[in-house]
């Protein structure tokens, strides 16, 4: 999640308090949406564009669906429209959050794991390699304040980890924090997405790799890293949108495939990933951000389109991410966990492929 361009984060949170007050005054009705027109147009792109030039002018672009960049008047038209009204009980939910985390993970030094920290962090531990995925730990995301604190701090990181992979999906604040890569060791190795290196090699970390679409990198330690498609964008301060390339990846081994879904809108790509990688053990999914859905369904998936991504991608387990943190969206943090809990019991969905994690817990990875 992003703002459009403006001089600074003063200004961003000068707006957003000026918003604030003008809905509480003058609310507007939502703008139509058709959820089935949505899916079906989302449903129907030609999976061959997954794989065709995606950079032109200067710009990144999705070529399977135009992207649908969303400027200043548009987000001040979702902050003066309506929200739907939420329950207390969907008001308050958020994750438990599990302390201890370095004396744990050194009471643990064999086998493979993944914890979350929050929000889209998560810690991965393969064949005794860390990779630590979109790190935040601030206390704020631009200007948007934690509801959860971090499940592990960098300090306490760099104890467990004194070597680490850094993987980052796409520049927007909540995914690519600049304190948070600068608190890490200098000899970290960063991964990120095409237009990102010199960037994150100003943020003191020297070893960083830009990946393309489709391109796979040997790691060594049995360890393959996989770059691929995702339905998003990037815009940051000083960088115009789309600027820099987005991504989701596949974190391979001989024993286990871990699929690092981002920040995306449902795509045609789930189906096409899962031909090309047809063993993924867990998928980590985002589950937030998505009302209003007229303003946030290209970007972000609901709860239903999550659902019908782990079906496409065929996985054994899927991890919900990206929420109980940040309140970016209209629904509340906790909301989409709610309804997902809901949608498994109505479904009669085998709850046991559904990991909702803690943060800070720890899931080992069966041998």
């Amino acid at each position: 999640m992003s703002f459009p361009k403006l001089p600074s984060a003063i200004s961003i949170a000068a707006l957003l308090v000026a918003f604030a007050s003008l809905a509480s005054s003058c609310s507007l009705n939502p703008p139509p949406f058709d959820e089935a027109a949505w899916k079906a147009k989302a449903q129907s792109a030609d999976p061959a564009l997954l794989y065709a030039p995606h950079f032109k002018d200067d710009l990144f672009f999705n070529p399977w669906m135009p992207n649908e960049d969303k400027g200043f008047f548009s987000v001040l038209r979702w902050r003066l429209t309506a929200s739907q009204e939420y329950t207390e009980e969907e008001k308050t939910y958020l994750p438990r959050v599990v302390d201890k985390a370095k004396e744990r993970i050194l009471a643990m030094p064999q086998g493979d794991f993944i914890m979350w920290v929050g929000h889209a962090t998560f810690l991965i531990r393969l064949n005794g390699e860390y990779w630590l995925i979109d790190p935040i730990f601030s206390e704020r995301a631009v200007v948007v304040k934690r509801k959860t604190p971090p499940g592990i701090t960098a300090e306490a990181l760099k104890e467990v980890a004194p070597t680490l992979r850094v993987i980052i999906t796409h520049n927007h604040y909540d995914h690519l924090d600049t304190s948070s890569i600068e608190d890490l060791p200098e000899n970290t190795k960063m991964f990120v997405p095409l237009g990102l290196k010199e960037y994150v090699r100003d943020m003191n970390k020297r070893d960083v790799t830009e990946m393309d679409w489709w391109q796979e990198i040997h790691c060594g330690n049995g360890i393959t890293l996989v770059c691929l498609p995702m339905q998003h964008w990037s815009r940051r301060f000083g960088q115009e949108p789309r600027e820099t390339l987005w991504a989701s990846y596949m974190l391979i081994t001989p024993k286990i495939t871990i699929y690092l879904g981002g920040d995306t809108g449902y795509f045609i790509g789930y189906k096409e990933i899962a031909k090309c990688y047809p063993h993924i053990d867990y998928a980590l999914l985002p589950t937030t951000a998505y009302h209003p859905r007229w303003f946030m369904h290209y970007n972000h998936m609901d709860v239903d389109e999550a659902l019908e991504s782990f079906n496409d991608l065929n996985a054994r387990y899927m991890i919900p991410q990206q929420w109980g943190t940040f309140h970016l969206g209209d629904e509340p943090p906790g909301y989409s966990i709610l309804e997902l809990k809901k949608k498994i019991a109505e479904r009669k969905l085998d709850a046991s492929r559904f990991i909702i994690m803690d943060i800070g817990e720890i899931l080992p990875i069966p041998k």
